[in-house]
């Protein structure tokens, strides 16, 4: 039992207890492989490195709001013919991020545009990039929730300080004044010094329409566009075209 192990004690004082879940077995592999001492402490601390990284993943993955589930190895490119895997493949370098570009992907419902940019926010994670990733209505609405809370100035600054901020279905629902105004002011305060990953069912000309002002959208999509990188995905739903596979995987069945 890790528990009643005579070494864990001191690891545990170290903060190294992790090493336990697999000393036994890279004691076996030092016996079997002959390893030296120095050999065997590196291969110890590889696991404990590499355990580290994955609790920090975890963790931060959770506070991000990233669906674990929706990475890039697990998007359905066949499904999406009009999405360059090659494109995307280069975008989860995440450079984009240290350069604090943006990325944009416009497209109709149901063509994967919020599974790719889960997946790059899990790429930036592991990158030990700070996420945040929320539909763009959510953050908006917690961030006038927050005002009342009177956590409004350190959720706004959570906002605009964090390496990689998702703002999915932009433009998708009516905003408030006031949820205009925090938007403007998240777009302009993160221009060049942060990323914004963004999704919309607009076309990127509609967009505008969603600050209700003319000069205040300008100003705003200036800074969005800027320093951007902009994809439009075509297709059919694939949530529709799943349904219709398994209508007819049904329908063979019977």
């Amino acid at each position: 039992m890790i528990s009643s192990h005579p070494l864990q004690p001191k690891l545990r004082r170290l903060h190294l207890s992790g090493m336990l879940y697999t000393l036994e077995l890279r004691v076996e592999q030092a016996t079997q492989e002959k390893l030296s001492p120095l050999e065997f402490l590196a291969v110890m601390l590889d696991d404990e490195l590499e355990r580290r990284d994955q609790n920090r993943i975890a963790s931060q993955l959770q506070a991000s709001g990233c669906n674990p589930s929706k990475s890039l190895s697990q998007f359905d490119f066949l499904s999406a013919p009009s999405v360059n895997r090659s494109y995307f493949t280069d975008l989860a370098t995440c450079t984009f991020v240290q350069r604090h570009e943006n990325v944009l992907l416009c497209g109709p419902t149901g063509v994967g545009k919020s599974h790719l940019v889960n997946a790059l926010g899990i790429e930036a994670l592991k990158h030990n990039f700070k996420v945040i990733s929320k539909p763009t209505h959510r953050l908006l609405m917690d961030l006038n929730t927050a005002k009342a809370a009177g956590t409004y100035h350190r959720l706004m600054a959570s906002i605009l300080k964090c390496d990689l901020l998702i703002l999915d279905d932009f433009g998708l629902q009516t905003l408030p004044s006031q949820a205009i105004q925090d938007l403007y002011e998240i777009i302009c305060e993160r221009y060049e010094n942060g990323s914004i990953l963004l999704t919309s069912n607009r076309a990127l000309e509609e967009w505008g329409e969603v600050f209700e002002d003319d000069l205040l959208a300008s100003a705003a999509l200036d800074r969005l566009t800027h320093h951007s990188h902009t994809m439009v995905i075509q297709g059919e739903s694939y949530r529709q075209l799943s349904r219709r596979k398994e209508a007819l995987i049904k329908a063979k069945s019977t």
